[in-house]
């Protein structure tokens, strides 16, 4: 009985009672064809735009590797074609050839590697109608596939490309939510920035009292002048250029006296101020910008 070979890869089965005093020779091939297809790193020079990667039975052939290192000088895309069209293969493939790589085993689906990329493809071997999978294609996490095309994973990553899309109320916005990644509405942040413009304080009651803001966010402050006369000093404190103080008197007993540092510009405003505006103009001063008075 003659030699058969195993039919993925091409490992020599020897016939009952043949090959006498060659064993050693056959078995020492087969355990050399074991090892690249487990753990064997092929470098594959393409050229042209057509190769052919063999696995033949009984010898060492780069179709045997389970890595594919790709190099040489191809001049376009490369199609490789996994021959023969019959075995079932996975390969571990990284192209550095310069161009696209495209696997084929027969008429089904291929495989397209860019060059720089990696991937894990499997060829199921059905012969003339065989087909190349990318195993990393519907890649998933947690149970959940993931769906990112290579531009929205890269733009993740820090990328600086930025287009002209206009801003919906609609249009999801990636958050940190306390170390978990999630995706909201810009109209929510909308609610959230405009709810945070402006700090409201508590009404400032007491007789003689300095408004000093301590932090860069505009400020809306009652005064309640129900009980005594109320006088107040605005200073621009961490104030940003463009941010301002809204002054209302929520009472219309006693009075309210407003006034400003030595280093601000604007008026003092006497008892019968109601309602005023002051505007940080330039980091250092104020501008005064509008007043209601009863």
């Amino acid at each position: 009985m003659a030699s058969t070979y195993t039919a993925n890869s091409g490992i020599e089965k020897i016939g009952a009672g043949e090959q006498a005093g060659a064993w050693g020779t056959t078995t020492n091939n087969n355990l050399d064809i074991l090892d690249r297809a487990i753990n064997g790193v092929g470098a594959i020079t393409l050229s042209g735009t057509t190769h052919t990667l063999t696995t033949s039975d009984g010898t060492l052939s780069e179709g045997g590797n389970k890595v594919l290192v790709l190099g040489g000088s191809p001049s376009g895309t490369n199609t490789i074609t996994i021959s023969p069209n019959d075995q079932d293969k996975m390969y571990f493939v990284h192209n550095n050839s310069g161009q696209t790589a495209t696997f084929t085993q027969g008429s089904g689906a291929n495989v397209s590697v860019p060059t720089g990329s990696k991937a894990l493809i499997f060829a199921d071997g059905a012969g003339s109608g065989a087909a190349v999978t990318d195993l990393l294609d519907g890649l998933a996490y947690g149970g959940t596939k993931v769906t990112s095309t290579a531009t929205e994973l890269n733009l993740m990553d820090g990328g600086t490309s930025a287009g002209t899309t206009a801003v919906a109320a609609g249009d999801g916005i990636v958050t940190n939510d306390g170390g978990t990644m999630r995706q909201t509405t810009a109209a929510t942040f909308s609610t959230y920035f405009n709810a945070n413009l402006v700090t409201v304080p508590s009404a400032i009651t007491s007789s003689s009292a300095t408004l000093t803001p301590s932090s860069a966010q505009s400020i809306y402050q009652k005064v309640d002048t129900s009980s005594n006369n109320v006088a107040l000093t605005l200073a621009i404190g961490s104030l940003a250029i463009g941010q301002y103080i809204i002054v209302d008197k929520t009472s219309s007993s006693n009075t309210l006296t407003l006034s400003y540092p030595s280093n601000s510009q604007g008026v003092s405003l006497g008892n019968s101020a109601s309602f005023a505006i002051a505007i940080n103009q330039n980091g250092t001063i104020f501008t005064f910008v509008e007043s209601i008075k009863y």
